[in-house]
C-alpha cells in the first residue's frame, strides 16, 4: 500500500497540483453533500457525515466549502446520486475498482467503459476483482506524531487491528465498521489524523515493473479526471527501483 502514497506524490509533483486540488474539492463536497442528505445534517449525529467532514479537514479543504456542502443537502439542493462500483482489469491484469456517484448511470457507465477500452484494461462485471480486496477502514498520520511504538500502542487502546509504520507516515487499519469509533479514540490521543476513510484493501497484488506503471497510471488518470468518479483503487505492486524510475520519467 506505501506504493500508493508514493504515487500521489509523483501525480503531484508532475504539475497537475492545482487541478486535482479542484477535483478533489469537488468529489469531497458532494461525499459530503450525499452523506447529509441520506442522514443528520450535524456530523455528530451522522458517522458517515463525520468521517467525510473528516477527510475534507485532513485535505485542507477550506471550511466554507464544508458548511456550503452541508447546506446544500439541509436545502434539499444538489443532485440526487446514485452510487455505484465498478470492477476491471487494467494493463497487465491489474485489478481496478472503481467507485462513482453520479445522477446518470448511463452515461457514467458508458464513459468507465470506454476508458477502460482506451487505456489497455477491460471492464468487468460486479464481483469479478472484489473478492482480491478487503472493505477497511484506513487512518493515516504523518511520521512526526511519533515513532512506530506510540502510534502502535494509541492504536490498539482505539481498536484498531494492524499499523504500518514508515518513514513517510504511519497508516492504521481497522474493521470497516469500527472506522467511526477508532477514528475518535486515535483523535484524542495522537490528534487530527492526516487521512480518515474507508478504502478497498488489496488481499493480493499484481507485481509491475517500469512499463506495465506507466500503463496503469494513464488508465488511473484518466478514470480519476471522471467527475463522477470518487475514489480509483488497484492492486499493484511496485519495487522501490520502479517507483524511483517513475518519478525521474
Amino acid at each position: 500500500m506505501a506504493g500508493h502514497s508514493k504515487w500521489a506524490n509523483i501525480q503531484h509533483r508532475k504539475g497537475r497540483q492545482d487541478k486535482m486540488r479542484a477535483k478533489l474539492f469537488s468529489k469531497l463536497s458532494k461525499e459530503i453533500t450525499v452523506a447529509a442528505k441520506m442522514g443528520d445534517p450535524d456530523p455528530d449525529k451522522n458517522p458517515r457525515l463525520r468521517l467525510a467532514v473528516k477527510e475534507a479537514r485532513g485535505q485542507s479543504m477550506p471550511k466554507d466549502n464544508i458548511e456550503r456542502a452541508i447546506k446544500k443537502a439541509s436545502g434539499g439542493e444538489g443532485e440526487d446520486y446514485e452510487e455505484i462500483r465498478y470492477e476491471g482489469y487494467g494493463p497487465n491484469g491489474v485489478a481496478v475498482i472503481v467507485e462513482a456517484m453520479t445522477d446518470n448511470r448511463n452515461r457514467t457507465a458508458s464513459s468507465v467503459r470506454s476508458t477502460f477500452t482506451k487505456n489497455g484494461g477491460n471492464l468487468g462485471e460486479t464481483g469479478s476483482v472484489g473478492f482480491m480486496f478487503d472493505r477497511k477502514g484506513e487512518i493515516t498520520y504523518p511520521a512526526s506524531v511519533g515513532d512506530a511504538d506510540t502510534v502502535m500502542m494509541a492504536a490498539i487502546e482505539a481498536g484498531a487491528e494492524d499499523v504500518e509504520s514508515t518513514e513517510d507516515g504511519h497508516v492504521i487499519w481497522c474493521a470497516d465498521t469500527d472506522l467511526n469509533d477508532v477514528a475518535t479514540a486515535l483523535e484524542a490521543d495522537l490528534g487530527e489524523s492526516e487521512s480518515t476513510k474507508l478504502v478497498w484493501k488489496p488481499t493480493t497484488t499484481t507485481e509491475l515493473d517500469l512499463d506495465g506503471m506507466q500503463s496503469l497510471m494513464k488508465l488511473v488518470d484518466a478514470l480519476e479526471d471522471d467527475d463522477d468518479v470518487q475514489r480509483v483503487t488497484t492492486n499493484f505492486e511496485a519495487s522501490d527501483e520502479v517507483m524511483a524510475q517513475l518519478e525521474e520519467a
